[in-house]
């Protein structure tokens, strides 16, 4: 049986299509069977960001409402072994599909997937219950900002109403320098107000927007800082204890010796 995630925020533009894009690319490259469910019927952008909206010929509520069968609805990503993509209706709305059904769609992707990576569209109405109906486990991706995690904590509670009672976040879009300017919050400040595990922090990159609009996850690039940061939470959720980086902003001579003697 595969681990049915929902990757969910509350607020939206907070990243957490380029989070189940990215993780869920990981995973695969890391040897596992993932497929990343877009359940933002009506707003889907998954199939954008990963490149792979030509090939959308079938979406999710074909599967549900029996109009295809699930494998013909799948979309495998050709750059990873073992990557599928299962995307959202365009032209129908949220309330079309009832949690119930989403529930069964998840466990019959179970039984084929070693990941199934549910990204949730933003809000806490009908879509978030579509979402996280047939989910175990849920991620909240939070940005530093007080909004973002006032969100997320009230998604929080609502998660573990549901029955998630674990869940974990990725602190997303952290920089050091606004941190040491005082005009972010500290990773500290985070953890102590959601009060829950944190699973990784994803640092401020400006490759992710090129990354984004090329539909090609950072993982699948050349090293960056939040391409590896996405590698290192991927190994986590494989149970590996893979220490979480102190992101410091960097002087002008660090930055100097690391480029001289090749560290990074």
């Amino acid at each position: 049986m595969g681990r049915p995630i929902v990757i969910t925020s509350g607020k939206g533009g907070v990243g957490k299509t380029t989070t189940a894009a990215n993780l869920g690319t990981a995973l695969a490259l890391l040897g596992q069977k993932v497929v990343v469910v877009d359940a933002d019927i009506g707003l889907r952008n998954l199939d954008v960001v990963m490149g792979l909206e030509s090939r959308v010929v079938f979406t999710s509520m074909d599967v549900i409402e029996g109009k295809c069968d699930l494998n013909k609805a799948l979309i495998r990503d050709k750059r990873a072994e073992n990557l599928y993509i299962l995307a959202a209706a365009q032209s129908r709305n949220k309330s079309d599909v009832q949690p119930e059904q989403m529930a069964r769609l998840v466990k019959e992707l179970e039984q084929q997937f070693d990941f199934v990576l549910i990204d949730c569209p933003a809000g806490i109405e009908q879509g978030f219950d579509n979402a996280v109906a047939g989910a175990q486990e849920a991620i909240v991706v939070v940005t530093p900002e007080v909004s973002s995690i006032r969100d997320a904590d009230r998604v929080i509670g609502l998660l573990q109403a549901k029955g998630l009672t674990e869940p974990r976040y990725i602190l997303n879009r952290y920089s050091p320098r606004l941190v040491e300017q005082g005009e972010m919050l500290d990773r500290s400040d985070v953890q102590e107000i959601l009060a829950i595990p944190l699973l990784g922090i994803i640092p401020e990159d400006q490759t992710i927007i090129a990354s984004t609009n090329r539909g090609k996850p950072l993982v699948l690039e050349a090293s960056t800082p939040a391409g590896a940061a996405y590698v290192r939470i991927a190994r986590r959720l494989l149970g590996e204890e893979i220490p979480i980086p102190e992101f410091r902003e960097e002087t002008g001579w660090s930055r100097f010796f690391r480029m001289l003697f090749g560290r990074g």
